[in-house]
């Protein structure tokens, strides 16, 4: 199913602004990333499907007892929650409250990705600062 190219650029926002919000996945989506979420959007997988699937396989990870797990790397980790949710939607309400259950660990990816960006950009600007004053 093709989407005009706003909706799908809408979708592919919310996609992998969720995917990237989330605990223990990378700060940037990657190429391969975006290329899923694209063809998500062009199979005419609903937004809401994508959302509860991500919620529902890092809660899984991230809630369950034992030793952490190492990071997701792709955002095709998630395709077989996805269809798990298709087949088998939760229950109302559940998702909510796995949203919940995540949502400080959210913040706090949220609050060191701003930490890091801000660090960043002083970065930066201290290497511009230093080749101008070297030009002189």
């Amino acid at each position: 199913m093709r989407r005009p190219d706003d909706q799908e650029r809408v979708y592919l926002e919310a996609v992998l602004a969720t995917y990237i919000s989330l605990p223990g996945t990378p700060s940037r989506p990657s190429r391969q990333d975006r290329s899923l979420a694209r063809d998500l959007c062009r199979r005419g997988v609903p937004l809401r499907i994508v959302r509860t699937a991500l919620l529902l396989a890092t809660a899984r990870r991230t809630l369950r007892s034992g030793p952490p797990l190492p990071p997701v790397r792709t955002l095709h980790y998630f395709l077989p929650a996805i269809e798990e949710v298709l087949e088998q939607p939760p229950v109302p309400g559940y998702v909510e409250h796995l949203a919940s259950k995540l949502q400080s660990l959210v913040a706090e990816k949220d609050r060191l990705l701003v930490t890091a960006a801000a660090s960043s950009d002083h970065r930066r600007q201290t290497r511009q600062i230093s080749a101008v004053s070297h030009r002189r």
